[in-house]
């Protein structure tokens, strides 16, 4: 009799481990293949091109590699000097065609107080140097004000609150008109790109939660998906020499799923927590319910 309870003691035993190691492996089969979680993600940001709108020497750069900045710090200046001569030339420019216009409305007042004595030629021709030197002093306070911009656009500021990222700029480099000279990683824009198999994009929407684990981190973050993208890149097709598509022939026979990728928004950042652009996370979505 004991013999027999031993036996069924094994067999519901044995039973009970394979029931639970079927279970098991479903619900990771399922975790895998299902569930809308991904460990290919990584933190994005906004870069801002630093580039100058004059050109010129660098003459002295006020930030250091990594620093973080506001909005309207100094970054580097161009050349100030240069430009300050131009606006000098543009003031002497100026000055120059007062004294011209000045003479030349004079010569038509006198014109108009000799009356008759003045031919009908000579004073058409008179009052053609007025407009002539009223235009040109135009041009000259024209070209005073894109002085006076140059001038201010010497020295560059940050536009964004950020960080300043691989800075290799040094005083006694010359810079080219739109030239980037740094890059600036705009601080409000941190986010999750979470590139998720596209088998398991119908478990995910806009506006789910979303719970992030950076990797070496132990804090979680928490997030929610922002949007999903329009479209990816299509590896099978090209554009040839007459404009129309050309197809690859071969098929793989084994398909995988087309990463897409989920944008999401970083709801909270703990003091511990460090937000570099290109850290790894894992994401896991908590799918809202939807009638």
């Amino acid at each position: 009799m004991k013999r027999y309870i031993i036996h069924a003691v094994r067999y519901v035993t044995s039973v009970a481990i394979l029931v639970t190691s079927v279970f098991v492996g479903v619900g990771v089969w399922r975790r895998y293949e299902d569930k809308p979680w991904t460990r290919d993600g990584h933190v994005l940001a906004d870069v801002v091109k630093i580039s100058p709108d004059v050109q010129g020497m660098v003459t002295s750069v006020d930030v250091v590699d990594n620093q973080f900045v506001r909005k309207g710090d100094l970054l580097f200046v161009v050349d100030t000097p240069r430009y300050e001569d131009a606006v000098a030339n543009s003031d002497a420019a100026i000055d120059n065609a007062q004294a011209v216009l000045g003479q030349a409305r004079r010569v038509v007042v006198r014109d108009e107080a000799l009356g008759n004595l003045v031919a009908t030629e000579v004073f058409e021709e008179d009052q053609a140097k007025v407009r002539t030197a009223e235009a040109a002093l135009h041009q000259a306070m024209a070209l005073k004000r894109t002085a006076m911009l140059n001038l201010a656009r010497t020295e560059i500021r940050a536009s964004v609150d950020g960080y300043v990222v691989n800075l290799s700029l040094r005083p006694g480099d010359r810079l080219s008109a739109g030239a980037q000279a740094m890059a600036l990683i705009d601080a409000s824009s941190y986010r999750v790109e979470a590139y998720l198999e596209e088998t398991k994009l119908k478990y995910v929407h806009v506006g789910d939660t979303a719970t992030i684990k950076l990797m070496g981190e132990d804090t979680p973050l928490t997030g929610h998906v922002e949007s999903i993208t329009g479209g990816i890149a299509d590896d099978q097709r090209r554009a040839a020499s007459n404009q129309l598509p050309a197809i690859n022939p071969s098929f793989d026979w084994v398909r995988l799923a087309q990463r897409i990728p989920v944008r999401v928004q970083i709801e909270h950042v703990p003091s511990n927590v460090q937000l570099i652009m290109g850290r790894t996370a894992t994401v896991v979505f908590s799918p809202r319910e939807h009638g």
